[in-house]
């Protein structure tokens, strides 16, 4: 058994006082607060990222090994549970690189965060908005998302809500289980509307590779903005501008970040992989060669610290890394820190920089943070 002392961050708000946890959390004893107090830890429920493609030089299309790379580096920076993350591949690609993940999946790896499930970002997107996405987009069908989900559980799956068959495609993956999000689509104001109708819930990285807000012209950014209750948002202050952070702030109540993280997460400049693409790190992002954004750099305990610059307090940034993509995803025994939940946690300084990390109660190696 462990035990903790500072100011823990709970459901009902600041505890000053203790958390004793095995591999789930025992007992949390002190006084309650209306705000952080001014002296000891912060002790917050582990982050959990529900977009992931890389981290730590290896891309989870890579297949091999990638996943335990991946899962170690990302724990080492607070990340305590995660959706592994797929490009738009020919379906072999995708294929291989599922049945690999089965080296941190079910069993999670020593000193690595846990594995959740895959999120699907394609290949049932619009050819027209691939971002970095290669060019392998096409129109889904459930028996291909059933193959998938054979080899290893789907959590989540990414549509372009207006391409031919993908209203049913939505339904047959609702009543399965399966979290729909919006994203990589030119689809319209009233395309982002019906697909909710019909049981979509979040929109993936809100405001990249969508249609944009026009005031006769909706978009997709503004079905998102006037109806979703949950969305996915990239806080690197690189593929969205401060101002338009906070406009999603006020407009969607369970807005979550996630890192949209690259093979170069954890890395020196350089020429990393993304899927069948080249992408190259450098100035603080990860672009093609053409200069467009290819996913990110970006890890959770940094989206920590953005948000709190960006006025967030560090209980609403938390609840945004943690709570929020859990509350999502419909798990209730991660995400917050309560009795008789896993053991996920991380302690920061008063300057918000990590001083341990605990996934199901296992002492995380912080040394390559």
């Amino acid at each position: 058994m462990r035990r903790l002392n500072g100011n823990i961050l709970t459901p009902q708000g600041w505890v000053y006082g203790s958390i004793g946890f095995g591999e789930r959390i025992t007992d949390i004893t002190g006084d309650m607060l209306a705000a952080e107090s001014d002296s000891g830890d912060l002790i917050l429920p582990g982050f959990v990222d529900l977009h992931i493609h890389g981290g730590g030089g290896m891309d989870i299309m890579q297949g091999g090994n990638a996943g335990e790379v991946v899962s170690l580096m990302h724990a080492s920076h607070g990340t305590t549970s995660f959706l592994a993350t797929t490009m738009t591949a020919p379906t072999e690609d995708i294929a291989k690189a599922l049945k690999d993940l089965h080296c941190i999946y079910p069993k999670r790896v020593a000193n690595g965060a846990r594995m959740l499930g895959v999120h699907l970002e394609g290949p049932y997107i619009n050819s027209g908005k691939l971002g970095a996405q290669p060019n392998y987009a096409r129109s889904g069908v459930m028996a291909e998302v059933n193959a998938y989900h054979e080899i290893i559980p789907i959590r989540l799956v990414t549509v372009a809500p207006e391409l031919v068959g993908h209203q049913q495609l939505i339904e047959q993956l609702v009543r399965q289980g399966i979290k729909v999000q919006l994203g990589h689509t030119l689809g319209s104001y009233e395309d982002g509307v019906d697909a909710m109708q019909h049981g979509a819930t979040s929109f993936t990285h809100l405001f990249n590779a969508m249609t944009g807000l026009h005031h006769r012209e909706p978009g997709m950014v503004g079905a998102a903005l006037a109806h979703a209750e949950f969305s996915e948002i990239i806080p690197d202050l690189l593929h969205v501008h401060p101002g338009a952070i906070r406009t999603a702030l006020r407009c969607i109540p369970h807005l979550y970040c996630v890192t949209d993280s690259t093979a170069a997460a954890g890395m020196p400049d350089g020429n990393y992989q993304l899927g069948r693409h080249t992408v190259t790190k450098c100035l603080g992002g990860v672009r093609l060669p053409d200069g467009t954004l290819a996913g990110s750099t970006l890890t959770m305990d940094q989206a920590l610290r953005n948000l709190v610059s960006l006025g967030l307090t560090v209980a609403d940034a938390s609840n945004r890394l943690s709570a929020n993509p859990m509350r999502y995803l419909g798990v209730t025994d991660r995400g917050t820190l309560a009795k008789e939940n896993w053991a996920d946690i991380v302690v920061l300084n008063r300057q918000l920089q990590l001083k341990a990390v605990f996934v199901e109660g296992e002492a995380i190696d912080l040394a390559d943070a």
